[in-house]
């Protein structure tokens, strides 16, 4: 099968090609079967074609394939928002919107808080990944690949370290950087909004110190700036909880959510203190496909399945697994390259380190191609792409957990 009709700068992880799957299991054009400890990128916490989300999918294709929420509303929407502002954690009026994507919320997040605040710029994180369109790779705290030969970018944007005790920046340190940006960068009357990964995705799934949130969550109310919290990788179960932010006991102005809101169909949403979400002018905000009915079907679906004690049993399930195996390698010493366990639930990272502490790259890439051979994928992050992310579904069977850590096991041993 050709590829020479697509772009050659899309980035492939794995060069095979994908038929079918269930649940953490999935198959390519060959046959060959693969644990899948990807998910999509943490799309499919529910896994691959989870049969609520599927029959979902089924009837509401024969009901009402599309319309534009903007032109005459449909009820998959006005469900689905009673629903999802029900679901989030937080004590005060929620409303939101729909959209394509997580990156699309981030951009429709930046719309609201300059409305709300008559103010532009924005404070990120070193480290932070909030999409692909051009105001979100200005928030993105990396630079290769996705600012290289773009020019100028929508702004201002100015960033901090991100503190975690996962790449050993302390609170106070983070605190320092901030006083300094505001002595010498940039006034604070100027700032819109922070916004923050409560645990960075491609980052390295490094957990937010809880301290530094606490101290941000004020700091942002004694400045009338508003927190803007980006869930799209760290939501919707993959913490143990509904949402990460609840482990840092704040809560955001507004929540940025894609990836697992919809069990692999393309949704996002951005939801928040009700006056934000409703500073704009009519028209201000909308979309065509935004709030697809099929789309919007299956997150009901969804939603449906992330009961409370599904999602604490999925993840401790999920987590005490991981752990144990971890401990055992390094009690064992596995591999010399073996480095430090990242995240938090069953959003974890593994780091792969050289005996000097630095980043060990080519041996991750080296641990990808033994892996996918051996019949598991996997997906790199971090700034220098050493830290193995575990997004397996959260529904994973126990069997399939355990025979996927078998092999992420003997492909550590290979590693020179």
């Amino acid at each position: 099968m050709s590829r020479e009709t697509i772009s050659q700068s899309i980035s492939i992880v794995h060069p095979i090609s994908l038929s079918h799957g269930k649940n953490a299991e999935v198959w390519d054009t060959s046959g060959k079967r693969y644990i899948d400890f990807v998910g999509g990128i943490g799309v499919l916490n529910l896994g691959h074609c989870h049969p609520g989300v599927v029959e979902a999918i089924r009837y509401q294709a024969t009901q009402l394939t599309h319309y534009a929420f903007n032109a005459a509303p449909h009820a998959p929407y006005i469900e689905l928002m009673d629903r999802l502002t029900a679901f989030m954690p937080v004590d005060y009026p929620v409303s939101g919107m729909l959209t394509n994507s997580g990156a699309e919320a981030a951009e429709n997040a930046l719309k609201i808080v300059r409305g709300a605040t008559g103010r532009t710029a924005v404070i990120a994180f070193d480290g932070a990944f909030h999409g692909r369109t051009l105001a979100t790779l200005n928030l993105n705290g990396k630079v290769a690949p996705y600012k290289q030969k773009v020019g100028v970018l929508p702004g201002p944007v100015y960033h901090l370290p991100y503190p975690s005790a996962d790449n050993g920046v302390t609170c106070a340190e983070a605190l320092k950087a901030m006083d300094r940006l505001f002595s010498v960068e940039i006034d604070v009357n100027d700032v819109a909004c922070f916004i923050i990964e409560p645990v960075q995705g491609e980052g390295g799934f490094l957990a937010l110190d809880i301290e530094f949130a606490q101290a941000l969550r004020r700091f942002c109310d004694e400045n009338n700036i508003l927190l803007i919290v980006d869930e799209i990788q760290s939501g919707f179960g993959r913490t143990g909880e509904r949402f990460a932010f609840s482990r840092l006991g704040i809560e955001p102005d507004l929540i940025l959510l894609g990836k697992s809101i919809a069990g692999g169909v393309p949704l996002g949403a951005v939801v928040g203190r009700k006056a934000l979400m409703d500073n704009l002018p009519k028209g201000g905000l909308g979309g065509t496909y935004s709030g697809n009915p099929i789309a919007c079907a299956a997150a009901l679906a969804t939603l449906d399945a992330m009961t409370d004690d599904h999602l604490k049993t999925w993840g401790l399930q999920q987590e005490e697994a991981i752990v144990s195996r971890y401990q055992t390698w390094c009690a064992q010493g596995l591999t010399p390259y073996l480095g430090r366990l990242t995240g938090v639930g069953a959003m974890r990272g593994i780091e792969l380190a050289n005996a000097d502490g630095t980043p060990a790259s080519k041996q991750l890439t080296q641990l990808l191609g033994l892996a996918r051979d051996a019949g598991l994928l996997l997906m790199p992050s971090g700034k220098s792409r050493h830290i193995i992310r575990l997004l397996a579904p959260l529904t994973i069977e126990p069997a399939v957990l355990e025979e996927g850590l078998d092999i992420l096991e003997a492909c550590l041993k290979q590693l020179d």
